[in-house]
């Protein structure tokens, strides 16, 4: 076949990439060679936009035992016991079909794990999509929560958690971001690399067809009407075969016969073979012919193409191929040698004996193109952000004309000066604000999500979905695992640097709210066009703002993925980078959650809260706003709170702690009021210093901040703990009663029953999906 120009754009090469191709193998490539280049130096195989920025990123510490560049990162966690995980995207193929785009995401980074001869415990996922008011948004989140569940819950993993949030900008471009979590002994860690020349090349798994050719060259474009037509670049998978190949491989990996595993994902046998070839600096040869094929007259282009799922590459120890065979025809899988391991550091594919590629690994991996590209700070008129109390009069001789002005009433309109009765009747608007706060799509409960996920399956899950964090405990041991997905766009497209450290502030604060120490991470960077200056500034901000952060908490990135083109009709998503953060619990016993535990409980706030309004779900929710300076983060101070926090837990004296974030200390403290466990709900009495105003002291999200509840007898040593580490400590409240109630400067400004506030709270997002709603005011108060 001609390689046409047509051609080389269908496959999302640009001419001069074409003609580096032509300059290293010193000749026209042939179509399936071409097909092999393109997936390989796609943005999503290649990093070619990002790589330069990633170096950036801290990837070492004491407790890395492996870093990026494998298929998952992994941590030690000591007494011989290793942590591998890992987040990926499968964004594109969740638009044009949410169901398998969903679950095939789900499948893939599940092999990510136990590639590294980890066994699967745990899952959790990062969703955005559109506003729920759009039937084709609806349809999209419906198919992508099902898809999720059907996978993990046949598979048997726990889902243990994750983050659901909503924007304009996600509508045509959802995201769909899924973490995994695996332990494996320390002396029983697997690699990709195909070592030992002469020994063979298995193939295991799944049969393969002609679903998912061109995935990841597609998952490096954006969308235009004509994504619908992109169907067959979407994987189907089949969680009961993945069950049966996890099984087989960790029996095979005991064997002592497995020399390098690894997963075939994004461009398939493509990707397996010549990434395995380059990091042992070895050759791969093979011979398609023996290729398990479901569908007849695939060409090599196809098969090498390929994307379908479950399907494995293994390289054994001559003489022990028949061994590996034999437990995977056990397990009622295809097991075949089609290779072997050479000394030339080719990728030759054979077909029938004739040669129809030879590529040297390194022409595919390390001479991928790689651009710097060209960045320019968006243009955005700045807004100020002043905040007044919905009861105050507002006088200002000199208004700003740029100024927003925040309050209450509907539409986040300021109240009528000139009405003698506006003071009473912007005090009426903090209970319905409050509310409107709790049935914010981004704000209310998930249960709609999670009550379609087994998140009990294998009897290891400490902490429920719901939490700041899910806690899973390590069998055989006292030790237990807290993990938190978190990401905050909005914050990243008023400011990706300032965003980024939030985000990654929040994700420690989380793990430390039930108990665990911060240890490392991972991350799922999702942006638009990497062509646009503008999208690119804020990824590399992002990157330095992440950087800063997970240094001074010393949580090194050990591995993540890069998701560009996340744009549809020339419209990009938020800067959205997701944090998935990991942190060790040596005590199980030591895990405490959120939510009032008895009555008479003391209140405490670590922290403090300033008029930090600018870019908050208040703003956005009820005024219409998205603008101003993100809140402040200081991060000697998160830092002290985030320490003192932790030992009071440690110490024992703790009987609550929620993290304080989105929607502010008010939201935080009627989700610490809810029933959650099944236990019975507990009101507050909460009394709040008038030092900023009232709006701000219930609605400001500044950071480093944590809501405590503790016996009274227990109140003067977490001062003491609070004190040694300069961390603010400030009784403010009660636990008690049936209603919560909330005072500003000795002004009782809210008063709401806890069953009303969780009612609207659990069955806003069911509303929003127009099903039937999970619980009844009459299970709230029983």
């Amino acid at each position: 076949m001609e390689i046409t120009p047509e051609i080389i754009e269908s496959h999302g090469l640009k001419p001069d990439e074409y003609q580096k191709i032509v300059q290293l193998l010193g000749r026209e490539p042939n179509i399936t060679e071409l097909g092999i280049f393109s997936v390989m130096w796609s943005e999503h195989c290649s990093y070619k936009s990002s790589k330069v920025h990633l170096k950036r990123l801290p990837t070492r510490g004491d407790r890395v035992v492996q870093g990026p560049g494998e298929n998952a990162g992994i941590i030690d966690i000591g007494d011989g016991w290793a942590v591998a995980f890992k987040i990926e995207s499968h964004n594109h193929p969740s638009f044009i079909e949410p169901y398998q785009g969903a679950a095939t995401g789900v499948g893939g980074i599940l092999r990510d794990i136990f590639t590294m001869g980890a066994r699967p415990i745990a899952a959790m996922n990062s969703l955005r999509f559109g506003p729920l008011d759009a039937a084709r948004n609806r349809s999209i989140m419906i198919g992508v929560v099902k898809g999720i569940g059907d996978y993990g819950n046949s598979f048997g993993v726990a889902t243990v958690g994750g983050e659901v949030y909503f924007a304009d900008c996600y509508s045509l471009n959802p995201l769909v971001n899924a973490f995994a979590l695996g332990i494996v002994r320390e002396d029983q860690i697997f690699f990709g690399k195909a070592a030992g020349v002469g020994n063979p090349v298995i193939y295991v798994g799944a049969k393969t067809g002609r679903d998912g050719i061109h995935g990841a060259t597609m998952a490096s474009a954006e969308f235009d009407e004509e994504a619908g037509k992109k169907r067959p670049t979407v994987q189907v998978g089949d969680p009961f075969y993945e069950k049966l190949l996890l099984e087989s491989c960790l029996e095979a990996m005991r064997t002592g016969a497995v020399v390098g595993i690894q997963d075939m994902g994004a461009a398939g046998l493509t990707c397996s073979t010549c990434e395995m070839g380059a990091r042992a600096g070895t050759g791969i040869e093979m011979d398609l012919s023996l290729v398990p094929q479901r569908e007849q007259g695939m060409t090599p282009y196809e098969i090498m193409l390929s994307e379908s799922q479950e399907r494995m590459l293994l390289v054994a120890r001559k003489g022990r191929e028949r061994e590996i065979i034999d437990i995977f025809k056990k397990w009622d899988l295809d097991a075949v040698v089609i290779g072997r391991v050479t000394d030339d550091g080719l990728l030759r594919v054979l077909n029938q004996g004739q040669v129809v590629a030879e590529i040297p690994n390194a022409y595919l991996t390390d001479e991928a193109p790689v651009y710097n590209r060209p960045m320019k700070a968006p243009e955005r008129a700045t807004e100020a952000v002043e905040i007044i109390s919905p009861g105050d009069y507002y006088v200002n001789p000199e208004p700003d004309p740029s100024a927003v002005i925040v309050s209450v009433e509907e539409g986040g309109e300021l109240a009528d000066s000139s009405s003698e009765s506006a003071t009473a009747a912007a005090r009426a608007c903090y209970n319905q604000a409050l509310l409107r706060m709790l049935t914010s799509p981004n704000i209310c409960s998930k249960e709609w999500v999670y009550q379609q996920y087994d998140y009990q399956v294998r009897t290891n899950t400490v902490v429920l979905p719901g939490a700041d964090a899910a806690v899973i405990r390590i069998k055989e041991t006292r030790k237990a695992l807290a993990m938190t997905l978190d990401g905050n766009g909005r914050y990243c497209h008023l400011n990706p640097r300032e965003g980024a450290k939030l985000i990654v502030a929040e994700a420690c604060r989380n793990l430390v709210c039930v108990g665990a120490l911060p240890i490392a991470a991972t991350n799922c960077l999702n942006f638009a066009s990497p062509e646009r200056p503008e999208v690119m500034w804020s990824f590399s901000e992002v990157i330095d703002g992440m950087a800063e952060a997970c240094r001074y908490f010393q949580t090194p990135i050990t591995g993540g993925n890069v998701s560009f083109y996340n744009e549809t009709e020339g419209r990009g998503v938020y800067p959205t980078p997701v944090i998935g953060m990991v942190g060790l619990i040596e005590d199980v016993h030591q895990v405490i959650t959120c939510g009032f535990k008895e009555e008479d409980e003391v209140v405490v706030l670590l922290g403090e809260t300033y008029e930090d309004m600018g870019g908050t779900e208040y703003l956005e929710r009820i005024c219409g706003r998205i603008a101003g300076n993100v809140p402040r983060l200081d991060l000697e101070r998160e830092r002290a709170v985030q320490r003192a926090c932790l030992e009071a837990i440690q110490s024992g004296i703790i009987s609550s702690a929620h993290d304080c974030s989105d929607g502010g200390l008010a939201v935080t403290l009627a989700e610490s009021c809810f029933s959650s466990y099944g236990r019975r709900a507990i009101g507050a009495e909460i009394n709040l210093a008038g030092a900023i105003p009232a709006l701000a002291q219930l609605f400001s999200e500044s950071p480093s901040r944590i809501v405590l509840s503790l016996r009274e007898e227990n109140v003067e040593k977490l001062q003491e703990i609070a004190a040694s580490h300069n961390a603010p400590c400030t009784i403010i409240g009660r636990a008690g009663g049936s209603q919560l109630r909330i005072s500003v400067g000795g002004e009782e400004l809210i008063r709401k029953s806890v069953a009303e506030l969780e009612l609207a709270w659990r069955s806003a997002l069911s509303q929003a999906l127009q099903t039937k709603p999970q619980v009844s005011a009459e299970q709230i108060t029983t």
